[in-house]
């Protein structure tokens, strides 16, 4: 199976990130990026899921933007960060990535999960 997948976790309140938008994006050899996906985390801060049905992950360059400003803005937090976009690359054999986000309305950090 083919997925990417990402999971958001509230550092500060130490709870999932329900809510928050999340577009995933894959860049040509131009530079420009094509939409791909986009989703919203569920009540377990999570989108299991943010490639079309039936698509093939593909090598290349891959990018998830986080709409944070709309998850502050419902937790009545002032997030440092608006929009927060993580860039990473996929290699030739892999079909399985998830990029979790560990957020905070002052930071953020992120890795690559299993």
């Amino acid at each position: 199976m083919n997925r990417i997948s990402t999971h958001v976790l509230d550092t500060a309140k130490g709870k999932p990130a329900a809510g928050v938008p999340v577009r995933l994006e894959r860049q040509d050899s131009s530079g420009t990026w094509t939409p791909l996906g986009s989703a919203r985390t569920d009540q377990d801060g999570r989108c299991g899921q943010l490639l079309p049905a039936g698509a093939t992950l593909a090598e290349g360059v891959y990018r998830l933007t986080f709409e944070t400003a709309t998850y502050f803005a419902a937790s009545a937090a002032d997030g440092l960060y608006p929009v927060v976009e993580i860039t990473f690359r996929i290699r030739g054999g892999e079909s399985q990535f998830h990029i979790p986000l560990l957020l905070s309305p002052n930071g953020y950090t992120t890795y690559r999960g299993s």
